[in-house]
């Protein structure tokens, strides 16, 4: 087990990093040279790399309004802004932070439900947390107003996008490890590992896969599933450097950046 604990090397930076490496060749390639499919392959790394880290950094976060207000706030003006863009007859694409940002509702929906399971073992749990068929009928309204959502609006990666995080925080229970403490069931200690994790979400690579080609069945989709094997070299760590926001200022900046590149072609 020491020796796997070794080779976990990247941190969630790297893996933020990384993510924001095929993003930018991924839309790079879609706006320069949309006939190349090795950059669009390439691409096809980011969104479950921060799909990941989303649901990490749902599980850290201490002020869930805080988190969930900035990656909605951004993500509506970016919307803004692309309908702006594109046009009032334009069909709008909702932006992977709108994706992203349902996503986080169902995570603490989740998270709530797991937490209210074991409320019984720690007294402020009793007070703050609901009975679990109040929680499960909550994180049930959460999918399905997500399912139908989706339906009725374009968004990124469709429901199997938004519901990639979530698989990742299945069979996480380090949160509700934290409070339960001495009462921490063995099975607990031994279903919440980086292992199930990563095969967990895999699952919902498959649907996210399976989804995708529906529509564009010759897009290299299938690269996305590269993402596992790096995932499973997660350490569990933020990394050294303060990146915090990272992902929230990347995402609009990389898209400005390829716009001025795209307008300075035009004139050059």
């Amino acid at each position: 087990m020491e020796i796997f604990k070794k080779m976990r090397f990247l941190s969630g930076n790297a893996i933020k990093i990384i993510a924001a490496i095929a993003m930018f060749i991924d839309h790079f390639g879609l706006m320069f040279y949309p006939d190349t499919m090795a950059l669009r392959a390439i691409g096809r790394l980011a969104m479950p790399l921060f799909a990941f880290m989303i649901a990490e950094s749902a599980r850290y976060t201490k002020n869930k309004i805080k988190h969930l207000s900035l990656m909605l706030g951004l993500g509506t003006a970016c919307q803004i802004v692309y309908v702006i863009a594109m046009g009032k007859n334009s069909l709008p694409l909702y932006n992977i932070l709108i994706t992203f940002s349902i996503s986080t509702i169902i995570l603490y929906a989740l998270d709530a439900f797991k937490r209210s399971l074991f409320r019984e073992f720690n007294q402020k749990a009793l007070k703050t947390l609901p009975h679990p068929l109040l929680a499960s009928f909550i994180l049930l309204l959460t999918v399905v107003g997500a399912y139908f959502l989706c339906n009725c609006i374009t968004v990124n990666y469709g429901f199997w996008g938004v519901m990639l995080p979530v698989f990742a925080n299945l069979l996480d229970f380090r949160g509700v490890k934290k409070y339960l403490g001495e009462n921490t069931p063995k099975w607990m200690e031994i279903v919440d590992s980086l292992l199930l994790r990563v095969l967990c979400f895999g699952v919902g690579c498959i649907f996210l896969y399976l989804s995708s080609r529906t529509n564009y069945p010759d897009f290299p989709y299938a690269y996305l599933f590269l993402t596992l094997p790096l995932l499973l070299l997660y350490n569990g760590e933020r990394g050294k450097l303060k990146i915090k926001y990272f992902f929230y200022i990347f995402y609009p900046a990389h898209l400005v950046l390829l716009e001025a590149l795209w307008m300075l072609k035009d004139i050059l």
